[in-house]
């Protein structure tokens, strides 16, 4: 069996790689700048460079490789490797597993970023060796992954596991969706922000109204700063989407019933200040057999998720196409 593969965590400021090994171990990592503004072609060109350059400087040779994986933001199809809709990229149905491969001369797979870190994390992160793993991602959305007895569930379309989008409130707020009360749409990154300028903007104190007022940016990291400084609205504002977490995360309990819950992104830095909360009122929520043995945690590979899970659906991948 080939030794190596390499992941790709492509987002829409950052193009992420690594050469890992089969054991999980990252030999390799290195970050670009994608430039979605010079195209598709030009995106393509720097993923095909980027790659050829791992392969080099982590002193492999391709025929090392059991394949490139490409974590794609996105509606996607990981069969013919098209990605439909990536609105960070500017793309619309670009096949990019066919334009990709012929540049780099090995094995390309497409998968769904937020399944390649929920693959990540349930082959060598926190949820290893698990039955069944729900992972969140908390960042700019919420996305969502769902491994079972070690395979992806994708659904019938590829469209499966957008946790994100599980509806808590029927008449809530827009979401980028389009739906009306998505999770997305009161505990993402700007979903906190903009919760926490409407609590001001209604007359609630704080230490960042004046900022707020005067129309500066606040974002979820200054909230959480915030309230660990002792800003009382702040606290409650992180608080609340704790507990918004945890409503939506008794709802994926009751339904597959998993062994492990991992949460990734760059809104888990706030520890148990997010994690207490969500904990509370998922156990409030969910049949208490659903939670018997649970684990909740933090992503164990946290920024490299991405890479080495989609490098794990390489190994997975070439091993069923062989």
């Amino acid at each position: 069996m080939k030794p190596y593969a390499v992941g790709i965590d492509l987002g829409g400021t950052n193009i992420k790689g690594g050469v890992i090994g089969r054991d999980g171990t990252v030999v390799l990592k290195k970050s670009i700048k994608t430039e979605p503004d010079g195209g598709v072609e030009h995106v393509i060109q720097r993923i095909a460079g980027l790659v050829e350059d791992l392969v080099a400087e982590g002193e492999t040779d391709k025929a090392e490789i059991a394949g490139v994986c490409v974590g794609s933001p996105g509606p996607l199809d990981s069969r013919t490797g098209v990605i439909f809709d990536a609105p960070n990229l500017h793309w619309l149905d670009v096949p990019l597993g066919d334009l990709l491969e012929p540049l780099v001369g090995m094995p390309v797979f497409i998968e769904n970023d937020a399944n390649a870190a929920a693959y990540g994390e349930a082959w060598v992160g926190a949820a290893r060796d698990s039955k069944c793993t729900i992972l969140l991602t908390l960042g700019t959305g919420i996305g969502g992954g769902i491994v079972i007895n070690g395979e992806l569930w994708r659904g019938v379309t590829d469209t499966a596991a957008e946790l994100g989008h599980m509806v808590i409130k029927y008449d809530g707020p827009v979401c980028g969706c389009g739906s009306r009360g998505c999770i997305e749409a009161y505990a993402s990154a700007p979903a906190v922000a903009r919760r926490m300028r409407e609590a001001v903007e209604s007359g609630r104190g704080s230490s960042l109204k004046g900022r707020i007022l005067a129309g500066e940016e606040v974002d979820s990291k200054m909230i959480y700063e915030a309230a660990v400084a002792g800003d009382a609205l702040s606290q409650e504002v992180m608080e609340e989407t704790g507990r918004l977490l945890g409503i939506a995360v008794a709802n994926f309990v009751n339904i597959f019933n998993p062994d492990y819950v991992v949460l990734h992104g760059g809104m888990v830095k706030a520890g148990e200040m997010l994690l207490g909360p969500l904990r509370e009122e998922m156990a409030g929520r969910c049949f208490g057999a659903a939670r018997r043995g649970l684990k909740i945690l933090p992503s164990a590979l946290k920024g490299d998720a991405g890479i080495v899970g989609a490098a794990g659906c390489a190994f997975q991948r070439a091993k069923d196409s062989s």
